[in-house]
Parts: C-alpha cells; structure tokens; sequence
C-alpha cells in the first residue's frame, strides 16, 4: 500500500524533525493508509504527526487506530489536543474506547469532553457492556411523517455533515417514536412535494438498545441493511447502528469463540501483547482442570490391568480408540457451536440434532469400525507368522476393536453434539463446551466401552 511505500520517508522526516514537509507527506493519504502507517510507528513518533496535522484528519485517522495504540497516543498528546480528538470523535468509537480504559482514565478523559458531548459518552456507558446500546451512536437523522420531500433534503443539507450515515433516514413522532425508515434512494426518487408520510410503508426493522450485540450481528446478516434503528424499551429512537461497527462486533464474537473453544480464558489484547504471565493464567486453570479429567482415563485403564495382562494385545489399539472418539466428538461439538451462534439451531431443535448425530454417528463408527477390524484382523495375523502369539482368538480381538469403535465414535458424535444444547439450556456459554473437553470426556468413556467390550466378547475364551 502507499502508506508502508511511504513508512521509511516518514520516518527520516521525523527524525530530522522536518514537519512542513511531513505534514505534505500524509495530507493526501486517506485516514485508513495513514492509521495503517502509524501502526508501525512508535507511539511518541505518532503523537508527533498527530500535532501537524489538521483537526479533522487527525480525528479521523485516530478512529481507525487499534485501541492500545489509541491510548498510547492519548498518554503522548497534550491535554488540549486530547480534548479536541475526543470531541470530534463518533461517539460509538469514542465508547470502544472509553470501555476498554481503566475507570480512573476513562473519567479523566471524559471530563475533557464538552457538555453536550460528555452527556451522549455517560449515556453509552450507561448500557450493559457487550450491549447494542455500547456499540450505537445518537448521530442520525430524524424527519417527521408530515414533511415534504423538499423540507426533507433542506434538513439534510442543515445536519447532514455531523451525522453517522444518510443512506437511511427515520421517521419519528413528536416524542421520539419510532414510525419508519426509508432509504436515500426512495427520497431521491420521490417528487418534492409529497410528503414523507405518502413513501412511508411502515415496514421496518429495529434493535433494542439493551439486547446483546450479538443479536445485531443476526440481524445484520438477515435484514442485509447498512443501519439499523436502535430503541428503548418504550420504542423511542436512541440511536443507529452501523454495519461497519456490527462487523467489529462479529469479529469480536468469532474470536472470543474460538477461543474458548480451544479450552482458552478470553484475551483482552491482541496476542502479540498478552504478557507471559497473562497468558499462563489465561490457559493454566484449563490446562490443569483437562489434566485432571485425563487422570480419570489413567483410573480406568488400572481398573482393567487384569485384563490387558491376559489379552497384550488390546493395548496396541486403545490410541486408536481414545483418538477416534475425541475426534468424532470435536467434529459434531464444532459443528453445533457454530449453528447455534449464527442462529441456524435453537433449544428446541435438540431432538433433530440427536436423531441426525445418531444416524451420523453409526455410519462413522460403522466405516471407522470395518477399518479398525481389519489392521487388527492383519495385525493379529502379522504376530502369528512371527510366532508372537497364538492362532487363537485373532479373529475375535479384531471383532472388539472394531465393535468397541462403533460404540465409542458413537458416543463421541452424541456427546459432542449434545453438550452445547445442553449448556446453552442452563444458561451457559456453549463455546465452553471446548474441542478440549468433549476430547478428554470421550478418553474416559471409550476406555470404559473398550474394556466393557473386551469382557463381554472375550469371556470364556481369552478372558
């Protein structure tokens, strides 16, 4: 990109501290390229190009920053820059920023702020964290249904350029209700002298302010709009949401769900900045909380010594086992974790979920199973030609293996399935039913349909 073609020039003009031609250098780069730019660049070096340029620029780019280099920036600037950034900021951004700063800094940054401003920054932070009423912002426009189409473009001339978007307008009453929205493109198309209320069709969709945000992502994806309105439980309008901060948000979510699908604490800060020990105690209480559930798959096999003692040859295969049923278990458990959170499955689809993983579960374990039996069948074969064991009962071990693997992948595919919805009906995250766990789960119980097995088919012959 032009920004990294520039980088190198940028930095020897602030290193010669030539700021005329610095400020030449970024003027004409669109705020992205020049947020791209700074993000390789000291947070001093960036606090620098910020006093050179103009207000409005330096406001957005600063927008586009990651938020650790945002506060970086602030501690580096004046307290009167700081003060004109934070003012001109959209207030949805400026929230994302004020969320993720210590209490004691945010308050300081928001007595910065003027009257009006500091009123819509304490109403955002009002709301639930990880709520719409966060991620909204109060700049939109607002008509009402008996203007005219001409009284309509003359108040977007007015207020147009301080507003969030203009590709929908919404229609409200006189005490803030929510009637409609319409498009640009229906105002545009529509003769001056009608009236809002004549293109009004009373179609619309909304947000409430204080569900989760992940409900917009939802609706989002469903209404395939640009904004959406947000309310309040009384129907008033509070605000909009933007598609551009809903794909923040569904970069979010996907990332806090992958991982703790990975049996990982949620990361506050990008990985690169996670310090060691964050990230022990991030991942050390799971880590020791799997170990443990491993310990149970080392109870299980003692259980059974007797049997491995009289029978070896079992033992070759119980990788094999544990292996198959963790996999088939994290297969179905990603699987119904992903359907779940982008709204393709619900509560009351479980049974469709266990009769689907039921009949998908045999077919897997039937053709893993067929496999299994015959390496045993070979490998049974193998050791009587070396002289390493007996004729007898090759045949039949290989017929454990290969039924105790149909039974195991069986219960993995079940459980994997399973302990989402079940999660989920208690209340639970069900992205905490980790790859991880549904694994360490299905060690203990395959070893236990392993041996079950052996005992039952082996009995009075090998056992």
């Amino acid at each position: 990109m032009l920004g990294e073609l520039l980088q190198p020039e940028i930095e020897e003009l602030i290193e010669s501290r030539n700021f005329t031609a610095l400020r030449d250098a970024v003027a004409d780069l669109p705020p992205t390229e020049v947020a791209d730019l700074f993000a390789d660049l000291p947070p001093e070096q960036v606090a620098v190009v910020f006093r050179i340029l103009p207000r409005e620029k330096a406001t957005s780019v600063f927008e586009y920053l990651p938020v650790e280099l945002q506060e970086s920036v602030l501690r580096a600037l004046g307290q009167e820059q700081v003060a004109a950034v934070l003012n001109e900021m959209a207030p949805d951004d400026r929230t994302a920023l004020l969320e993720e700063m210590p209490g004691e800094a945010a308050q300081r940054l928001i007595g910065l702020l003027s009257p009006e401003e500091r009123r819509v920054a304490v109403k955002l932070l009002g709301y639930p964290e990880e709520s719409i009423g966060r991620r909204m912002t109060p700049d939109y426009v607002a008509v009402r249904k008996d203007w005219s189409i001409s009284h309509v473009f003359s108040h977007l001339r007015q207020v147009g350029r301080a507003k969030e978007t203009l590709n929908v307008v919404f229609v409200t009453d006189e005490r803030g209700h929510l009637l409609d929205d319409i498009r640009l493109r229906d105002l545009v198309l529509a003769d001056p002298n009608e009236r809002v209320s004549d293109i009004m069709d009373g179609h619309y969709f909304y947000l409430r302010a204080h569900d989760d945000q992940e409900v917009a992502v939802r609706a989002f994806k469903k209404y395939d709009r640009s904004a959406l309105p947000v309310v309040d439980s009384s129907n008033v309008l509070v605000g909009i949401l933007t598609v551009d901060d809903v794909l923040d948000v569904a970069e979010q979510e996907e990332t806090e769900d992958v991982q703790k699908m990975a049996a990982v604490q949620v990361l506050d800060e990008p990985y690169l900045d996670v310090t060691a020990m964050t990230m022990v105690r991030k991942r050390a209480p799971w880590l020791f909380l799997l170990f443990c559930g491993e310990m149970l798959t080392i109870t299980a096999m003692h259980n059974f010594e007797s049997t491995l003692e009289r029978v070896v040859i079992l033992a070759a295969f119980i990788p094999l086992i544990i292996s198959s049923g963790g996999n088939s278990g994290s297969q179905a458990a990603s699987l119904v974790i992903r359907a779940l959170a982008i709204g393709e499955l619900t509560l009351a689809d479980w049974w469709r979920v266990m009769r689907r993983e039921l009949a998908s579960g045999l077919m897997f374990g039937s053709i893993l199973g067929l496999s299994a039996f015959v390496a045993a069948y070979a490998l049974g074969l193998y050791r009587v030609s070396k002289g390493q064991a007996p004729p007898d009962g090759t045949l039949l071990v290989a017929f454990v293996v290969g039924t105790a693997l149909v039974g195991v992948v069986l219960f993995g595919t079940l459980t994997g399935s399973m302990l989402p919805i079940l999660l989920k009906r208690l209340g639970f995250d069900p992205a905490v039913s980790s790859t991880p766990f549904v694994a360490t789960l299905v060690d203990v119980t395959g070893i236990l349909i392993y041996f079950a097995t052996a005992l039952f088919l082996l009995r009075g012959t090998l056992l």
